[in-house]
């Protein structure tokens, strides 16, 4: 057994508790299914068979209750499954972005409204939030399944409980309207939108994500696309998706503080920032992210001038 101190991993938050190697006997005590699916690297390393879906599942079930205190967490096999330190970095950054308009502070707990657009059935961002900083999360999914997944997840855990509302969005084509009200105030808007335009470039992207994890060729993907579309798919893909989040967001402006999304695809930052100007959002602001060999940011706006910022900041935080 090695006695050095753990690698951190490339470029993950400051704050993110995953930023080390994985404590891999914590989480066997944490899920003690996933011993079955830990063996030995080409390097003699103990580790995890990424390309499994089980075993990433199981893997993420153990990050959540080792780190964040989570004792239940499921969601059908056909959804997506998230990676815990990725969807952790989205929140802490966003964090701090709400600190710099409050004098270096960032602000916790419930009194801060954080609104997540595609909530998904594992409930993974409103958990990391509530779990970090305490805050109030109101989730929307055009899936009715992944609506109840992640109510359940909320309702079987106390930490969760009247911190998480689950809103149904019954509109394909609506971002805000129809789950926000006009007079509803946000002080945060999160998204992590559809990545693909089609079922047939989410399976090649699949393919050789695979690939790259175990080295082996797959034709079918061992994914349920059927079950999961609305999360990896969307007509126009990432970038019409955010077109559309842009547009609608200048019908709320009033409503939400400041408006984030992540951006997977570096090309599409062109158009965001010049549609952004369009609609005439006040301030924008992009933040890099990476974990391991992928990198990703957050584009964030808000449509308040700096007095109106102090303002909401003085009233609400």
């Amino acid at each position: 057994m090695s006695s050095e101190k753990p690698q951190e991993k490339a470029r993950l938050h400051p704050r993110n508790k995953n930023r080390e190697r994985y404590d891999l006997e914590a989480l066997k005590t944490s899920k003690p299914e996933l011993k079955e699916f830990i063996k030995l690297n080409k390097f003699g390393v103990e580790s995890i068979d990424f390309s499994n879906p089980r075993a990433v599942k199981l893997l993420n079930t153990a990050l959540l209750n080792h780190y964040y205190g989570l004792k239940n967490w499921d969601f059908p096999d056909e959804n997506l499954c998230p990676p815990i330190p990725g969807r952790a970095d989205y929140i802490h950054h966003i964090a701090d972005l709400l600190g710099e308009n409050n004098f270096g502070n960032i602000p916790k707990g419930d009194k801060i409204a954080c609104f997540d657009v595609g909530v998904g059935a594992s409930c993974i961002y409103p958990i990391i939030g509530v779990t970090e900083y305490g805050w109030q999360f109101y989730g929307s999914d055009i899936d009715p399944k992944s609506i109840l997944s992640a109510q359940q997840i909320v309702e079987s855990n106390p930490l969760l409980k009247d911190k998480v509302e689950c809103r149904l969005q019954k509109s394909t084509r609506d971002i805000f309207r129809g789950v926000l009200s006009p007079e509803q105030k946000i002080d945060l808007v999160i998204s992590n939108p559809p990545f693909h335009s089609s079922i047939e470039e989410a399976q090649k992207g699949t393919r050789r994500k695979i690939k790259n994890l175990s080295g082996k060729k797959v034709k079918t993907p061992e994914l349920n696309f059927s079950g999961i579309s609305n999360e990896l798919i969307y007509d126009g893909g990432e970038s019409r998706f955010i077109e559309n989040m842009i547009w609608e967001s200048r019908r709320f402006s009033k409503n939400c503080f400041m408006f984030s999304t992540l951006v997977s695809k570096e090309s599409n930052l062109k158009r965001i920032y010049k549609l952004l100007e369009k609609v005439e959002a006040n301030q924008i602001k992009t933040i890099p992210m990476g974990t391991g060999n992928k990198s990703s940011r957050i584009v964030a706006w808000t449509f308040f001038s700096e007095e109106e910022q102090k303002d909401w900041v003085k009233t609400r935080w």
